[in-house]
């Protein structure tokens, strides 16, 4: 039986692929409120500055392709059992082969229904006021937003609890609930975070730091690791 392995993916390893994040100076969010365009009460106020702001982040990701992280974490399904739980909205995990990914903020290149988020729709194009669903409702991002719940979050912690090994790739670790994921794994578990900044983080047994950016950090751990098995 395969070992586990569970990792949890930020913008730091979409970054290499040309995919801005928020907090970059030059990020795509730059001279937009959160409040403004991703979260409720914004998608409330002025619908059409949120789907433009959606719209134009859609085509960008069109344009971008997996990079070597991407490609590499695929790799490791040829020896574990893998499940990428990733915080991003992008699509660039099931392009680098990754077969098991569990979205918890939503997906990019889909759109749902505004009163019944059940009904999702693949969607490539941009979306425009006026797009419906079946039952005659608004079409949006299927995002979550800043207030909303994340559906997701459940699986994402059974997994987690299920680890043999938990990687934490490119991110901050203070995005909640997403951050509080580590703390699902059990004591025992080795615990490996790739980043290229240093990450004040209470105590966590059993943890490891790559600090190197996304590429070079999970080229590193995936080869250690199949080499282990």
């Amino acid at each position: 039986m395969k070992q586990k392995i569970v990792i949890l993916t930020g913008a730091g390893i979409s970054a290499e692929s040309g995919i801005s994040t928020f907090r970059d100076s030059g990020g795509l969010w730059e001279n937009h409120r959160i409040e403004d365009v991703a979260s409720p009460g914004g998608w409330k106020r002025d619908r059409n500055l949120v789907l433009n702001f959606y719209n134009q982040r859609r085509r960008q990701l069109l344009e971008c392709k997996p990079n070597r992280a991407h490609f590499a974490l695929a790799e490791l399904e040829s020896k574990y059992d893998v499940t990428v739980i990733t915080q991003n909205i992008d699509n660039l995990h099931e392009l680098g082969g990754s077969t098991n990914i569990i979205h918890l903020h939503g997906e990019l290149l889909k759109a749902r229904s505004t009163i019944d988020e059940t009904l999702i729709y693949e969607c490539k194009k941009d979306i425009e006021l006026g797009d419906k669903c079946e039952k005659d409702s608004q079409l949006r991002p299927h995002i979550v937003w800043f207030g909303e719940a994340v559906p997701k979050m459940d699986e994402a912690i059974v997994a987690t609890r299920e680890a043999d090994i938990f990687i934490v790739i490119g991110t901050s670790m203070v995005v909640y609930p997403a951050a509080g994921l580590i703390n699902y794994c059990k004591y025992e578990v080795p615990k490996w975070l790739v980043n290229p900044n240093e990450i004040a983080l209470p105590r966590i047994p059993n943890l490891k730091f790559i600090n190197e950016k996304a590429t070079t950090g999970v080229d590193y751990l995936v080869k250690r690791l199949l080499e282990e098995q």
